[in-house]
């Protein structure tokens, strides 16, 4: 006789119109009932258009249809919100104590390195004013939904994304808006999208400390930051802003990294420190967390970003930047943690 598990199995092949992961991976199968030679499966309608539950109903019975002994399967929708179907790890969230500093590069290399390494990873772009992750990522599409939940867009490699840069009408559109609207936006990326099953969510914060990233910390259950900064002289006091913010909203810092730490010119094999001398065990000092990496300039990486190719970026700082990103994220306390407390 057919089991559960096979049912559940042949269902991976079924993939949701507008996403292209499949009803597991999505946590959409809400239930299933068997019976002699007949399969009831209950899924969830979240986030779904009457003509996408058309396509899943017709594909999902398909699906079943080819188990050993299986003649007939009936398929029904329920509508769960979308964060009862919403299982994620741990949430990232990456920070900086001020713009310019290549924070949402840094959280894009952290999903590529995460996803390389065969985790299921989503992106929550809460830099709702300057959204740049998916222009990183080669993306255009406009995420699929409806009335109840709105689905990420998915990257060449699986990386799931949500950014305000997908609902703008232009590229270059304007978000003109005053902080409640930011706050309110970041928290329906977070309850409103059908993330389903994810490792890691890696959240692209606004840079500084205002109203967007109090609202990350207060809504989502961060499970650690990842801090950014450069070699500059006044890193020292950027780093300490966002350690204090961090440390006020009871969020571990997970580590930091030090982005443009130097370009190398090959042609004559030497490293040049142009933004000034490295500050990266000096921040890792006083942050009280590991130095995750130190990542130069590279004009192939920005060729790369340029082109919606992000995903193919290869050096050997990265590859050293992800080990120790990997072996950081094994050592530190699993699981997710309740939103931090509202500041005084």
């Amino acid at each position: 006789m057919v089991t559960e598990e096979q049912v559940r199995d042949s269902l991976k092949e079924v993939l949701v119109p507008g996403v292209g992961r499949d009803l597991v991976a999505l946590n959409m199968v809400r239930g299933v009932g068997i019976a002699d030679q007949a399969v009831n499966v209950t899924l969830a309608s979240t986030a779904l258009s009457e003509m996408a539950q058309d396509v899943v109903r017709a594909k999902t019975q398909v699906a079943v249809k080819k188990l050993p002994g299986i003649k007939e399967a009936q398929i029904d929708f329920v509508s769960p919100k979308s964060t009862e179907l919403n299982q994620i790890g741990n949430v990232i969230a990456v920070m900086s104590g001020k713009g310019g500093v290549g924070k949402s590069l840094v959280s894009s290399l952290i999903a590529v390195a995460l996803r390389r390494r065969g985790h299921e990873i989503g992106i929550l772009d809460a830099d709702i004013i300057g959204p740049t992750i998916p222009r990183m990522f080669g993306i255009s599409g406009r995420p699929a939904g409806s009335d109840t939940g709105i689905l990420p867009v998915v990257s060449k490699t699986g990386i799931e994304v949500m950014s305000m840069g997908l609902l703008l009408p232009t590229e270059d559109a304007a978000v003109i808006w005053r902080g409640p609207l930011l706050s309110k936006a970041i928290s329906q990326f977070w309850e409103d999208v059908v993330w389903g099953k994810l490792d890691y969510l890696v959240v692209d914060l606004p840079p500084g400390t205002a109203d967007a990233s109090l609202t990350v910390l207060q809504v989502i259950p961060v499970s650690g930051i990842v801090i950014v900064f450069t070699p500059q002289d006044l890193t020292t006091m950027i780093v300490r802003k966002a350690v204090n913010m961090a440390r006020k909203m009871n969020t571990p810092i997970l580590g930091v990294i030090e982005n443009m730490s130097y370009l190398y010119v090959a042609e004559i094999d030497k490293r040049m420190e142009l933004f000034g001398r490295s500050k990266g065990e000096m921040m890792a000092a006083a942050s009280g967390a590991p130095l995750l990496g130190q990542l130069p300039i590279d004009p192939e990486l920005a060729r790369l970003c340029d082109d919606g190719d992000i995903e193919s970026y290869q050096s050997e700082s990265f590859t050293a930047f992800a080990r120790t990103l990997d072996s950081t994220l094994a050592a530190a306390p699993a699981g997710k943690r309740e939103p931090g407390p509202k500041p005084d």
